[in-house]
């Protein structure tokens, strides 16, 4: 029994990105549910003392579980889930209050929609790649698609999205508001300022590499992250990382650590530490002035 809790303890610590995972490729409160629910039964079947990164591998079953719904929702030919939110006068006040958060923490009902246009495998390198970094040769197994077929279909994933969201740009900037005032908070101790960049229910998030070199795997709250990172980030720099603002330690101009970060609502709500070389060879990344 205790080795029971001690699983069911790892995986709540992993509950809420692996909800956010499967809400973004899904759009659907309760099949991001469903699909975590199901990644869970699978857990407790498996021998997991052969895996040495719980995360990763979770969230690997999350999207090949998310790839099935997917596949499974075109088969029959339902109507998208992020369509009905969005559509005036379908019956409802709108969103229930969890699943209005939930949209508010993702891209929004307009990016569903868009996100919803493409195919079940093309949503999937999508998502995980430009959203979460994981490289292409992990994706590649998930799709049944070569790393380079894999990245192909991110790629034109990212043109149809970039063509169909023209509010992008204006998301970027708010969000390299929020980015550039978290790293003068950060960097000048200022751990109010932090609270208040924050959402409560923050989740900062490591890849294995920047685990090696120092940094926490999992920590969550506001409190905590904050804690984590009061009077530290001084030699991380602005950047762009793939057309989104983010933080980059990058010593003699080569990126060592990216940070990556979901903000929604000018808050906080998701910070991720990439080190991985492999990783940030695929990232474009771009070093701007402070």
């Amino acid at each position: 029994m205790a080795q029971d809790d001690w699983l069911a303890d790892r995986f709540e610590d992993h509950r809420t990105h692996l909800r956010t995972v499967a809400y973004r490729m899904l759009g659907s409160a309760s099949d991001a549910d469903d699909a975590v629910q199901e990644a869970w039964i699978r857990l407790s079947r498996f021998d997991s003392s052969t895996v040495e990164n719980l995360g990763g591998w979770l969230t690997t079953v999350v999207a090949r579980i998310a790839l099935d719904m997917l596949r499974s929702r075109t088969a029959r030919r339902e109507e998208p889930v992020a369509e009905v939110l969005a559509k005036p006068g379908n019956g409802t006040s709108g969103p229930q209050p969890e699943e209005a958060a939930m949209i508010a923490d993702s891209l929004g009902p307009a990016m569903l929609v868009v996100l919803e246009r493409l195919s079940p495998a093309e949503r999937i390198a999508f998502v995980l790649h430009d959203m979460f970094a994981v490289p292409f040769d992990e994706i590649a197994p998930i799709v049944g698609r070569s790393p380079a077929a894999t990245r192909q279909l991110a790629s034109r994933a990212r043109h149809r999205v970039q063509g169909a969201n023209p509010d992008s740009t204006v998301d970027h900037s708010r969000t390299g508001r929020v980015v550039e005032a978290f790293l003068a908070a950060s960097r000048n101790g200022d751990f109010g300022a932090l609270l208040a960049l924050l959402d409560p229910e923050v989740v900062l998030s490591a890849d294995a590499e920047a685990v090696r070199v120092g940094a926490s795997g999992l920590v969550s709250g506001a409190q905590a992250v904050a804690e984590t990172f009061s009077g530290r980030a001084r030699a991380a720099q602005l950047a762009l990382i793939n057309g989104q603002p983010g933080l980059v330690w990058a010593p003699g101009g080569k990126p060592r650590v990216v940070f990556g970060f979901t903000v929604a609502e000018d808050k906080i709500t998701g910070i991720r530490l990439l080190a991985n070389s492999m990783t940030l060879g695929e990232l474009d990344v771009v070093l701007l002035d402070d």
